[in-house]
């Protein structure tokens, strides 16, 4: 198998901007389903809360703010929407954001609008023709996009098929000026009339069975409810007396050997009188058996998924975090196994972990590696260090070259990317990042490790990309104390100086039962160092510590003589 088709074979997780990602990576007509979650135009702060072991407040990443301004990059993509670029918006889309950017003006919601309409004419470029596509979206711009949706693919052949409106949440009592939200909506649309649907079922309605599921002969397979055996069309060949009665009017439903088969099975109820004769003015009727039914149908009223609650075994601590309940329905409606699911805002990994569950295909993009990262360990942990093996990784530095690129770059946010990039890789996503502002800058991720002491002890993590000195290990030297830690990590981009490596040693050493040996109070590690020789931080974190004494515990407890 050539090195194309092997890569072909694996999953595929992009970190990067997934509108260069879908022109620049994804085929046309390769994905048998997309769901998207994209960021709501809501104005809403997401903070993602990390479960830190330390004493201190938890850190707040505010990598969810999904507010929206009109800039370069807005003013660009509303150019390349006009202009046609590579040939992928319809006229009606067109006309249609040239009309909103008239009545909205170029402000915030014009941004998301656009962004949307770009990303949108690409998902449906690489849905197969017998694709589907799920957007997931509350009620704030909900309306404009699936305009935007409409003028996409219904020119082309698409249709829009269902609003799906799941229902998240109970009713609160904080809303005294209008009804509760407790809702959120999702659009599916299919590429086109050969798309395949698997309808769903969940379980039946109490009320249901009780109403209908009346009979039971007590023979062990459980209640039935009586079925019409008569034929709903003229069927010339199914006009026979059955056991004595009559044919209706258009003849049975079945041929007179599937009859006998369902009278052999005792599956047919037949009417009698008192005295137990077949009672001919009447019909027999199916017994259909409760066990035997798939369930009531999923309609587009989702009420049986839950959102995650704070202490749900599944939750990661991802603030827009969708319940697997919810991807594995919708996976399950509109692929089947071996096909390609494609999610472009992949946040914290859940409609992948569920495609994997399900032995689908699939295509994971995110713009900010803390998601990456947070994919990766939950893959790993849910299915073990093999899965890795079947990834495609993409878009994360695998030399310099790549790594000087992602630090570089003129975009801030995309800069400090590399600052994240760079302390999960070396701590294995042990660390948390750093989103605070001011007094804590100079922190770029947080670790804690067991001591002897009580509490566990902190280690400093920071980043530069360019032009370091020994002022930089004294500035961090000054941080460790300020903020009572014990130890510091400085990773580089650029070669140490022998003054810097000296600083860093006359900041002594640090001693602990639970290290195996003594260990420089400030280490500088280099990105190089990183990427080439895998280097990692080899200190086991608090949790680990403990997890080691349970294990041994367990080992211990498991050899007693107990004789």
């Amino acid at each position: 198998m050539s090195d194309q088709a092997k890569n072909q074979s694996k999953n595929q997780l992009f970190y990067g901007d997934n509108l260069e990602v879908l022109r620049r990576h994804i085929k046309d007509e390769s994905v048998d389903l997309c769901y998207i979650d994209p960021p709501f135009n809501s104005k809403r702060n997401y903070n993602q809360i990390y479960n830190n072991i330390g004493k201190e407040d938890q850190a707040q990443a505010q990598a969810f703010i999904d507010t929206w301004t009109w800039d370069d990059i807005a003013n660009q993509g509303l150019a390349e929407i006009q202009e046609n670029y590579l040939g992928h918006f319809t006229s009606q889309s067109i006309d249609l954001i040239s009309g909103l950017a008239k009545v909205l003006g170029k402000g915030s919601l014009l941004a998301y609008l656009v962004s949307m309409t770009l990303r949108i004419a690409e998902i449906y470029r690489v849905l197969k023709p017998t694709g589907s596509f799920y957007l997931h979206c509350d009620p704030s711009a909900s309306h404009y996009l699936k305009i935007i949706t409409d003028a996409i693919f219904c020119p082309q052949g698409g249709d829009y098929k269902n609003d799906i409106i799941w229902k998240r949440q109970s009713a609160h009592s904080d809303a005294t000026k209008k009804f509760c939200d407790i809702a959120d909506i999702i659009f599916y649309y299919v590429k086109s009339s050969k798309t395949i649907f698997y309808p769903q079922y969940g379980e039946h309605d109490s009320n249901y069975v009780e109403k209908f599921y009346r009979h039971d002969d007590n023979d062990g397979r459980g209640r039935y409810q009586l079925a019409d055996m008569a034929s709903p069309n003229p069927r010339p060949n199914m006009m026979y007396e059955w056991m004595g009665f009559p044919y209706p009017p258009k003849g049975w439903r079945y041929q007179l050997d599937t009859m006998q088969k369902l009278h052999d099975d005792r599956r047919i109820y037949y009417p009698t009188h008192s005295d137990g004769r077949f009672d001919i003015t009447k019909r027999p009727r199916l017994k259909r058996y409760l066990e035997e039914q798939e369930g009531s149908i999923i309609t587009n009223i989702w009420t049986d998924i839950q959102s995650l609650t704070p202490h749900a075994a599944e939750r990661l601590g991802y603030p827009t975090q969708k319940p697997e309940s919810l991807l594995e329905r919708i996976i399950k409606s509109s692929s089947k196994e071996g096909d390609v699911v494609l999610d472009a805002y992949c946040g914290c990994g859940t409609t992948v972990a569920v495609s994997q569950r399900l032995n689908r295909q699939w295509i994971g993009i995110d713009i900010t590696y803390q998601s990456i990262s947070l994919i990766l360990k939950r893959l790993e942990d849910t299915f073990g260090k093999g899965v890795l093996d079947n990834i495609l990784l993409n878009g994360i530095p695998k030399d310099m070259k790549s790594a000087e690129a992602l630090a570089l770059k003129s975009d801030d946010r995309t800069r400090k990317e590399f600052e994240k990039w760079a302390v999960l890789t070396y701590s294995n996503n042990r660390a948390t990042i750093n989103q605070k502002k001011g007094a804590d800058k100079g922190i770029d991720g947080i670790a804690y490790f067991r001591s002897e002491k009580d509490d566990p002890e902190k280690i400093i993590l920071q980043v530069k990309s360019g032009k370091v000195s020994s002022r930089d290990i004294r500035d961090l030297q000054g941080t460790i104390t300020r903020k009572s830690a014990t130890l510091g990590i400085f990773i580089t981009l650029q070669k140490p100086t022998k003054d810097m490596i000296k600083e860093a040693k006359e900041a002594g050493i640090y001693k602990s039962q639970y290290m195996s040996a003594p260990v420089d109070t400030i280490r500088i590690v280099t990105v190089q160092e990183i990427i080439e020789e895998q280097k990692r931080l080899d200190i086991l974190l608090a949790l680990e510590v403990l997890k080691s004494a349970e294990k041994q515990m367990e080992v211990k407890q498991g050899s007693l003589d107990l004789e």
